[in-house]
């Protein structure tokens, strides 16, 4: 089954870390997206981009509005993804526990609901068709 892990920080924090102990959360980040690549649960994983190069969309009664960068002002914001396969939520937890950007926040771990012909099964299909 998959799960998608969402992984938050406090920007803040982030930036605090002296260069030596955020160069070694990178290593540790390749290191385990390569252990979890061997091990069959890796599907795709990526960092965002700063929350400044964001936008909502919202669209209510056919109108369409856009606001600048994310949907809430929170200390933690959305940093980065992992897409796993995993047998089920207690082995997504076990291996969202081994992903070193829980050690700077907090990985939100959700199953991706699989419906015919939406999300992963359908990415062959053209963006026309595109169900969202």
């Amino acid at each position: 089954m998959k799960y998608l892990c969402l992984v938050y920080h406090d920007k803040g924090k982030v930036d605090a870390l002296p260069r030596s102990e955020y160069d070694a959360i990178m290593r540790d980040v390749f290191d385990c997206r390569e252990e979890f690549r061997e091990g069959g649960h890796h599907i795709a994983s990526s960092p965002l981009q700063s929350v400044e190069s964001a936008a909502t969309i919202r669209v209510r009664n056919g109108i369409m509005s856009i606001t600048d960068g994310p949907f809430a002002e929170t200390k933690e914001q959305l940093g980065g993804f992992y897409l796993i396969d995993a047998r089920d939520l207690n082995d997504a937890i076990r291996l969202a526990s081994r992903m070193p950007p829980a050690r700077l926040g907090c990985i939100e771990v959700r199953p991706v609901m699989e419906i015919e012909g939406i999300g992963m099964a359908a990415s062959s299909r053209s963006p026309q068709h595109c169900a969202c």
